[in-house]
């Protein structure tokens, strides 16, 4: 990796973060992508500059100076006059799914900025054994403040701000979080991959669910402001009707795949049944599966360490639905719509082979 040359990404000559501190993978995010030119030549519409800004472990030292320097990149490359903000909260060591990434500025032409900042040197399985611990602690930490800071910008003229996780990433965004109502108060949508089975509002949503509604693809409250999809046609089906009576102004969508063994994992799975096996499997399961005491969360525990090497749109890997995603959770007023989104996956697709971006997601053929 070579150290970024536009203003616009930290660890770049016109950024006070140092390039040596951003770590192996937060060289990667700011060094890799599509740039305004290589987006306007892909779209053929005058893009502008993505913005990507990154704290490495050795950036600074406390979850909550990480958060600032972010706000302090934001501010520096002028992210307030952009069109929209993602902050996402990462997976184990600090990496970022460059499909996601790529997804965003993809839909927005460039027009938005990504934060993101690592929280722990340990990688995923650790924390995810731990039960997401500090991983809930680093979230609080980094989502607070800078919810705190975009809630003092002009409401009228400020970007909308999103979150994102995936995986564990997931955990720590919840963890910024006292329910929906604080949910509401905050951002303007939360996009949420492959949630672990242990993540806390993630359970109570799951529990609460509408009467009649199964626990594989639960609504809750109507589907007034979370709503569950299993496939990106899910959430198609959702972008059908993307009005604020049905949805809300506020957004958060989880993805999670049938057969994603993060999804489902569960000490509960040793000696009781969960009712997405006692359901009809439908999309995505084997109607074969049977819940057998012990045997059945040995094999789903042996199937985690392989859950991203499978074909997209299945298990843990949710790159199929990235565009989909961030489109259904943007507010009314950016005017997604579904065509919008099929004229732009087969860019999507070019715009990772391009920026070598490929080279880095578990399941995806390299491009050489």
């Amino acid at each position: 990796m070579e150290p970024p040359t536009a203003p616009e990404r930290s660890g770049s000559p016109a950024s006070p973060v140092e390039w040596e501190s951003l770590g192996q993978y937060g060289t990667r995010f700011v060094s890799q992508g599509l740039g305004r030119d290589q987006l306007t030549e892909l779209t053929g519409r005058p893009a502008r500059e993505p913005i990507r800004v990154y704290a490495g472990l050795d950036t600074a030292p406390t979850h909550t100076e990480r958060a600032w320097v972010l706000i302090d990149e934001l501010l520096r490359t002028d992210a307030v006059s952009r069109e929209a903000i993602v902050l996402n909260f990462t997976t184990g060591t600090g990496w970022v799914n460059p499909q996601a990434v790529q997804a965003f500025e993809l839909l927005y032409n460039g027009d938005a900025a990504w934060a993101a900042a690592q929280y722990s040197y340990l990688p995923s399985p650790v924390h995810f054994l731990q039960g997401g611990t500090d991983v809930v602690n680093g979230g609080r930490e980094l989502i607070t403040p800078i919810i705190d800071w975009w809630n003092t910008l002009p409401e009228d003229t400020r970007p909308r701000l999103y979150l994102y996780g995936e995986s564990l990433g997931s955990t720590g965004v919840e963890s910024g979080f006292s329910g929906i109502r604080d949910i509401v108060n905050s951002v303007d949508g939360i996009l949420l991959a492959g949630p672990p089975n242990f993540n806390p509002l993630w359970s109570a949503f799951t529990e609460r669910r509408d009467p009649g509604t199964p626990e594989v693809q639960p609504e809750y409250s109507g589907g007034a402001v979370i709503r569950f999809a299993n496939s990106a046609a899910d959430v198609q089906a959702f972008a059908q009707t993307l009005d604020e009576e049905s949805w809300g102004p506020t957004r958060v969508l989880y993805l999670q795949h049938p057969s994603d063994p993060v999804v489902w994992w569960s000490p509960s799975l040793i000696f009781r049944e969960p009712d997405w096996l006692e359901e009809e499997p439908g999309f995505d399961r084997l109607p074969a599966m049977r819940w057998m005491p012990v045997i059945t969360f040995l094999q789903i525990s042996a199937d985690l360490p392989m859950a991203q090497n499978v074909p997209d749109g299945h298990g843990h890997n949710y790159g199929a639905s990235m565009l989909d995603g961030f489109a259904a959770i943007a507010t009314p007023d950016a005017g997604f719509t579904v065509e919008d989104v099929e004229e732009l996956k087969p860019l999507y697709d070019r715009a990772q082979r391009i920026s070598g971006d490929d080279r880095w997601i578990p399941g995806l053929p390299p491009s050489g």
